[in-house]
């Protein structure tokens, strides 16, 4: 399994996201399955906060940091809270 695809999905459990949540609804017709009825909702998935300790768990301490690397931290934590708002 890639890492890299497993740290995406934790980061997107982590800061949760929409998907389409989609309904069919079939009946048969001589002897053949009919789509009668369909239904897309969106769907919100909060923020999962035992997703979001995982990864800061893979960050190192706070107070290990340097400022430049609290600077940053704070930096990369803001464009993900903005994406999350859009």
């Amino acid at each position: 399994m890639d890492d890299s695809k497993v740290r995406n999905a934790l980061e997107k459990k982590a800061l949760g996201y929409e998907t389409d949540e989609i309904v069919e609804e079939y009946g048969f017709t001589d002897g053949e399955a009919v789509l009668l009825k369909r239904k897309v909702t969106k769907k919100s998935v909060p923020p999962d906060i035992q997703a979001a300790k995982i990864l800061m768990g893979e960050q190192p301490s706070l107070r290990e940091m340097s400022d430049e690397q609290l600077a940053q931290e704070k930096e990369r934590l803001l464009r993900m809270l903005k994406e999350v708002q859009n």
